[in-house]
């Protein structure tokens, strides 16, 4: 967590600095050689400023909301892979009919211990059916002896390793203590804070979607007509673009079979990047992602020219350095998930193998970070390049536009599973998809303007006239 903070103080002076390429100026270069202890500057300045807490917020809000922002960004990163890993053991359902039936009847502690043991196995035939059943989760106590048992009996049988085996094995570099650590175990590690969350992109989504309460509670107990409306903008944003940010990643899980990130890699590094098969997938979630991260075009909560600070007009020091931090420690994981669900992890190019080992990990570890960084870059060189959008715009480009893109993309995919085509239709289909759009929106109608339009011709005498004639207005 502290890399990730230093990382965000850093990105900051990196947005200074190409925002500064963009406006032809030369950007923070004072403090350090080229700029570079800016941020050290920065931190220092936030942590000694005076606290100043105006006499008529809601305290205890107004306290907890930068907390909830920065938490919630710091929790969401938890479950996103940062480096080289391998997918978790699936435990498969290898039951007969005969122990599908034993399992609904609940079992004394004696019996499941009699069942597990390594004699039953071998004493009892064949425990076992070769062709799994499909993926399990045990709901029950006896039913877990059960399919453990048909697991053991499997591979006692066939000479390979047993879900417990696999399974110790993928956490035995956490089983160690810190005197036994060497360079040799980081072969091991998975570079993931929580690793073997089943439902990892669930979890980040349903994490990172609190940080509005944060948005919420700062801009309400400011007591601030632009912070109240800076605020009520980020909540409905946030909720509506969730919807094309989940329903964009929809196709990705049901292709790779799994919610867990580790997987959704290990199935882009066996059959290709998911960008390849699914680019407007990817399309949806990269702007979805823009909205989430209040980034330009999509910073309407904080729009200077409107709303002063917006959410944060009232906010300074240390608390006003939380909103900060919360808001690039979220665009970090958005863009890690970028590269996870679409950009094969960390892999260099599709299908391009890389050597094992320490140097193997090494390179894995840089190549992930480069993406990641690409995509960092991306987010600050669109916020001046786009203008920002105006807010009905906003609500319609994720109402009429991105919406039923989503469900149109989920119904391809579907169809593509259900009857067993190769993935590359997906291809054609979602390029289709997007061509066949952009052309309807160039003969939609234009929505006019219901407001008098001040008309600046001539007029002989009295206030400037008003029209309404449809001439006028074109």
């Amino acid at each position: 967590m502290g890399a990730l903070q230093g990382t965000c103080a850093y990105l900051i002076l990196a947005e200074r600095k190409i925002s500064a390429w963009a406006q032809d100026r030369i950007g923070p270069n004072r403090v350090g050689p080229w700029g570079l202890l800016q941020p050290i500057a920065d931190g220092i300045k936030f942590l000694l400023k005076e606290e100043i807490i105006p006499s008529h917020v809601d305290k205890l809000f107004y306290i907890v909301g930068p907390a909830i922002a920065l938490s919630t960004a710091l929790l969401a990163f938890s479950v996103v892979p940062f480096g080289p890993t391998t997918p978790p053991p699936v435990l498969l359902d290898r039951r007969t009919d005969e122990m599908v039936e034993k399992s609904r009847i609940p079992l004394a502690a004696e019996e499941r211990e009699h069942i597990l043991s390594l004699s039953f196995i071998i004493q009892t035939p064949k425990m076992y059916q070769d062709s799994p059943r499909g993926r399990v989760w045990p709901q029950t106590e006896t039913e877990e002896a059960y399919i453990l048992a048909a697991d053991r009996a499997y591979s006692n049988a066939k000479d390979i390793d047993s879900y417990e085996d696999r399974l110790e094995a993928y956490n035995s570099a956490y089983n160690r203590s810190p005197k036994d650590y060497n360079l040799g175990i980081l072969e091991n590690i998975q570079y993931v804070i929580a690793p073997h969350i089943d439902i990892g992109i669930v979890f980040n989504f349903a994490i990172g979607s609190l940080a509005v309460y944060g948005i919420v509670l700062g801009g309400w107990s400011s007591n601030n007509k632009y912070s109240m409306l800076g605020a009520l903008r980020s909540s409905a944003q946030l909720i509506s673009y969730e919807i094309p940010l989940g329903m964009s990643v929809l196709g990705v899980m049901l292709v790779s079979g799994s919610l867990n990130l580790e997987t959704i890699i290990d199935y882009q590094v066996k059959h290709g990047w998911n960008i390849l098969y699914q680019p407007l997938a990817a399309l949806l979630f990269v702007t979805s992602v823009f909205a989430e991260c209040n980034r330009l075009p999509f910073d309407l909560p904080e729009a200077e020219q409107e709303l002063i600070g917006g959410y944060h007009t009232e906010y300074s020091a240390m608390k006003f350095a939380l909103f900060f931090l919360g808001e690039y420690t979220h665009m970090i994981t958005t863009s890690f998930l970028v590269v996870v669900l679409f950009f094969g992890g960390w892999e260099v190019l599709p299908w391009l193998g890389l050597p094992g080992g320490l140097g193997g990990v090494v390179v894995k570890l840089a190549v992930f970070a480069f993406k990641m960084c690409l995509f960092i870059v991306f987010y600050m060189l669109v916020r001046w390049t786009v203008p920002r959008f105006r807010f009905d715009q906003l609500m319609g480009l994720t109402w009429k536009v991105l919406l039923p893109l989503a469900l149109v993309n989920v119904v391809c995919v579907i169809f593509v599973k259900q009857f067993q085509l190769t993935e590359w239709l997906l291809l054609p289909l979602s390029l289709g998809m997007l061509i066949f759009i952009a052309a309807l929106t160039l003969y939609m109608p234009r929505q006019r303007s219901r407001a008098p339009v001040r008309f600046s011709g001539h007029v002989a005498s009295g206030p400037p006239a008003y029209v309404h004639d449809e001439a006028a207005l074109d």
